[in-house]
């Protein structure tokens, strides 16, 4: 304790001298963003100095930047101060970083401020050629002290290793689900306790074992105890869904509290969804984004350049509507791909390599059978078959060792062919010198040629080359333009980078709204994201229980597909875990929650929830004004279609048939399906309306002024009626048949 109390009076020290300095000195000169970082001569200064009040704003946002930085930094040394023995050493380290936070304070300042004398000579030629950059100060911080595994038993270096080789067979997507789900029962039985999560959130799902909501509390309540993260975020998922435990958000935001303190991807996703939606806490954009760029840093850390594996992300209403024949047509093109790769068709074998490669689509990430694939149509000279031989031998994986030489060799064929994939991955031989002398031109000259054909991973290196000053001058604008490009493809790394560049305003406006929407991007993007592919062949085996609970998990997330598809099997009675008056309050929550993130589908929902009272009092005006946001903001035919019916029959909005027509029009306009029901609304329209001037018109005569009005002694109300109406039609044959006249 000693110890820390000597570097908190030095740190207050420093901090007390930098304030000392700051105040009374002369105003800062800006400097120009766009030179090359020389300083400019002091002049001029009643004209070009800014304001008392911004220049002070801005020395003490540099001042809270370094600080925060630095503390931090000097927290975790004096925490591992206090455990180690080591404390001379430490101290030392202490010292040094209060020399950079010193000399961090004193950079940010005018030179001026700092009174001659024999200390800013001496301490600061250790800093003199250092760049204005905090990233650059912070990166000639000694390393932290490497926090040491704990050794595991014999026993349990076993069940690490069952664990580890089931988690890759799931990664793989292995048809053998309860095979590896076995292994992992087998590695949780032995204490290991990564195992024991992924048991739990096995029972939850049903997955490869039965669903056990009470197996899987008790192991996170086991586990929570005792501090662990995930834990606690399965614990903060039961209270938040009311699954298995009566709803607690309270509790359960206490939940994913502890786990995001803890560094679980799960409770840091969660709780930054709820501060970005305001859900069940108030809305905050910074709290939202300090927790999605956390998460984003993992899945960004764990991404290929290729941008791993395919998720398809299927919305359950859709496919719905248009029966099975989704699947059953993906598993007829799989099985006619094949049988043609068999019999020599270049293009299937492309095809079929590119499936394995990448999965998805009911196939399985498999590198070997891909490497067949391509390996045959390559024999023909095919570009890119030839290119992602090259992807795969430069990256290596499943049983393939990666081989500088036999990469260069394809993507070189590649590119003589004009690929865009052999360019890039030539590309990135040259960048990191792999096979071929580290040449920075030759590589953007490839990144180029391929970014100019649209291919992705061109355009992304071309980001990384401007982003980073690599091989040309650091251009953030440019980077700006050539992340953007890359991250239309979806391409997690561009996704990330963006989100970074919008975090901190670099080459384009600083917006935490554009930032945490690309954070959150990244991070549905993650392994997890796989679940939505699991969850949907549940849905397809008939296990409706297992995958509600699958996407009601990612629903937690904030993943909008997997709100619309648990919504949608409540709405659908699919799934039988909640009474009949509870299901229709949460799907209507959950409809609720997937509207606010712009679903056309999910707000028409909350529309006829509102029109027919289901899961809430009967609202018309509530409805409407659903309907309306979906019809003008997200153009739903659906909605514009009820928008019509209900102006025709004075629902909720005032009954105007001409504006029923439009609405009907513009329904027809906006979605082929739509023309059908708008045609007969049409006609009934029509109908109506001729009905309607008929009977005006023949209510002037006092024959129909008796029929209408019922004042007549020997006709009944509905004689009455039938007559009119057969009068009316009368007419209108008889008007219609009427010959053409001469004019």
């Amino acid at each position: 304790m000693d110890h820390l109390k000597v570097y908190i009076l030095c740190l207050c020290f420093v901090l007390s001298l930098a304030t000392l300095h700051g105040p009374d000195s002369q105003e800062a000169k800006k400097t120009d963003e766009t030179s090359d970082d020389d300083e400019k001569p002091v002049e001029n200064l009643e004209t070009d100095t800014p304001s008392e009040t911004e220049y002070y704003n801005e020395i003490s946002e540099a001042f809270k930047k370094q600080i925060i930085s630095m503390q931090e930094y000097a927290y975790a040394v004096s925490k591992e101060s206090l455990e180690s023995a080591q404390s001379e050493s430490n101290l030392e380290q202490m010292e040094y970083t209060l020399k950079l936070l010193r000399n961090s304070l004193l950079k940010q300042t005018e030179p001026n401020w700092m009174p001659p004398g024999k200390s800013s000579d001496t301490e600061g030629k250790e800093f003199e050629d250092m760049e204005e950059n905090p990233q650059d100060i912070l990166d000639t911080l000694p390393p932290l002290p490497e926090e040491e595994e704990v050794e595991l038993s014999p026993e349990m270096k076993e069940a690490k290793a069952i664990y580890d080789a089931a988690i890759e067979k799931l990664e793989r997507r292995s048809p053998d689900l309860r095979g590896a789900i076995l292994q992992v029962k087998q590695a949780a039985d032995s204490g290991y306790v990564p195992a024991k999560i992924k048991l739990a959130w096995s029972y939850i799902y049903g997955e490869g074992v039965e669903l056990d909501v009470s197996k899987a509390k008790k192991i996170f309540e086991e586990l929570s105890e005792q501090g662990n993260a995930d834990a606690h975020a399965g614990m903060g998922f039961l209270y938040g869904t009311g699954v298995g435990v009566p709803v607690s958000q309270a509790r359960a935001l206490v939940h994913y509290t502890l786990g995001s303190l803890g560094g679980s991807d799960y409770a840091q996703m969660a709780l930054a969804y709820r501060h970005w939606a305001g859900v069940t806490l108030p809305s905050s954009c910074p709290k939202a984004m300090d927790l999605y760029m956390k998460v984003a840093h993992k899945v960004a850390g764990q991404v290929s350049l290729s941008g791993g594996p395919a998720v398809q992300r299927v919305r359950l209403m859709d496919e719905a509507e248009g029966g099975s024949a989704g699947a059953a047509l993906d598993t007829d093109l799989i099985e006619y791909y094949q049988l043609l790769a068999e019999k020599g068709d270049v293009q299937a074998q492309v095809g079929l390599g590119q499936l394995h490669f990448q999965g998805g689509r009911g196939v399985t990430l498999d590198l070997n059978k891909a490497l067949h694939y391509f390996q045959q149509a390559a024999k023909t000279g095919n570009a890119v078959a030839n290119a992602f031989l090259g992807k795969i031998y430069l990256e290596g994986g499943d049983g393939i060792k990666a081989d500088n030489e036999t990469a260069l060799r394809y993507f070189r064929k590649a590119a003589e062919l004009n690929n865009p994939v052999g360019q890039s991955g030539l590309g990135i031989m040259y960048l990191q010198g792999r096979g071929v002398p580290k040449d920075t031109a030759t590589a953007f000259k490839y990144f180029a040629m391929a970014a100019n054909q649209g291919w992705v991973e061109g355009q992304l290196h071309l980001g990384f080359m401007y982003f980073g000053g690599i091989g040309v001058r650091r251009d953030f604008k440019q980077a700006n333009k050539y992340f953007s490009l890359a991250s239309q493809s979806g391409h997690v790394l561009a996704l990330y980078h963006l989100a970074q560049m919008h975090a901190q305003g670099l080459g384009v406006l600083r917006s935490c709204t554009t930032a945490v929407e690309l954070f959150k991007n990244v991070c549905e993007r993650g392994a997890w994201g796989a679940r939505l592919m699991l969850a949907h062949a549940a849905w397809r085996a008939r296990d409706s229980d297992s995958a509600f609970l699958q996407y009601l998990a990612l629903a937690e997330r904030g993943y909008e597909v997997a709100q619309s598809n648990a919504a949608f099997l409540l709405d659908d009675g699919e799934t039988r875990l909640f009474p009949e008056a509870e299901r229709w309050r949460r799907a209507l929550q959950l409809w609720g929650r997937a509207a606010a993130q712009g679903c056309a589908g999910a707000r028409v929902k909350l529309g006829d929830y509102h029109y027919y009272g289901q899961g809430t009092p009967r609202d018309l005006d509530a409805a409407a004004h659903h309907y309306r946001i979906a019809a003008d903001h997200l153009h739903s035919a659906q909605a514009t279609f009820n928008l019509g019916y209900m102006h025709e029959r004075g629902l909720g909005l005032a009954r105007d048939l001409h504006l029923a027509k439009r609405c009907y029009d513009l329904a027809a306009d906006a979605s082929p399906d739509a023309r059908l029901p708008a045609a007969l609304a049409l006609a009934r329209l029509h109908a109506h309306s001729a009905l309607e001037s008929l009977l005006e018109s023949l209510s002037q005569s006092p024959l129909a002024f008796i029929f209408l009005t019922g004042e007549s002694t020997f006709l009944s109300n509905w004689d009455l009626y039938l007559i009119t109406v057969l009068v009316g039609a009368l007419g209108l044959v008889i008007y219609l048949r009427r010959p053409n006249q001469q004019v």
